[in-house]
């Protein structure tokens, strides 16, 4: 399988091949990881401009959030809550780890959840139509660049699982490429405004990966998902308020 099929397969329900891929597969999908979640994003962005012309903003923002969740089957979100679970429900390494593999949700899980869905349809629906279609696939993209960084900084939590399964031989190269692919796209849709947003994702990241160092000494599937859900709520937040502060009201390429 290929990079890009690996990295469709993996991070939505579009059916692109085998779903028992190898270490390579796993590896390879790590520089296109970006290149999804800008297309994800695009989507996203294209079904809030369509439906805020039929009906009032936040209704659109609520579909098009909804939209995502179906098209990346909740892949991020379930991450999140199960870190936010196992981070502030576990005594020890040993139980948290433990926490993180039952499918089971509790109240930190689930309060993890809904805030990151209302937060992100309060922020979508203050954007108008250009600004919505600039910032999406950025913020998509830049949110799994942070996954892609924290699987080149931190070691897999444990030997099985998900994120164990992306360590192979040549990942450096492939997370250094997935990095600059972020930015690269985010540079394409904002110019020269990414420049806040990359700081705020860098941030955001590194949130989280201080979080998973202190607290199991590396990453899981489930940390990678929950700093995709981290970044990318904390960067609507910030496009938000630019274009609700006037700051951001076109791109260079409107």
């Amino acid at each position: 399988m290929s990079g890009l099929g690996a990295a469709v397969a993996l991070l939505t329900r579009i059916p692109a091949g085998r779903g028992d891929w190898d270490r390579t597969d796993l590896s390879r999908s790590v520089k296109w990881m970006p290149v999804v979640g800008g297309l994800i994003g695009l989507a996203v962005a294209a079904a809030y401009v369509g439906l805020a012309t039929v009906m009032p903003a936040s209704l659109a923002a609520g579909l098009s959030v909804a939209l995502g969740v179906l098209v990346t089957g909740a892949f991020h979100e379930d991450g999140l809550a199960d870190t936010a679970d196992a981070f502030w429900g576990g005594a020890d390494r040993e139980d948290i780890l433990r926490i993180m593999k039952d499918p089971d949700h509790g109240t930190y899980g689930v309060m993890a959840l809904v805030l990151s869905v209302v937060v992100r349809v309060a922020a979508l629906s203050t954007l108008g139509p250009v600004v919505a279609l600039a910032l999406l696939p950025t913020v998509h993209a830049l949110s799994r660049g942070a996954a892609v960084v924290l699987i080149g900084v931190l070691p897999p939590a444990s030997g099985d699982g998900l994120g164990a399964a992306h360590v192979a031989p040549g990942l450096r190269g492939q997370v250094v490429t997935g990095v600059l692919v972020s930015i690269a796209l985010g540079l394409v849709m904002l110019g020269w405004w990414l420049v806040p947003f990359v700081l705020v994702a860098g941030a955001g990241t590194g949130l989280v990966g201080l979080l998973a160092r202190s607290r199991i000494s590396g990453f899981t599937g489930d940390v990678l998902g929950a700093a995709e859900q981290v970044v990318e709520v904390l960067l609507m937040v910030l496009g938000a308020s630019l274009a609700s502060n006037g700051l951001i009201e076109t791109v260079w390429w409107s």
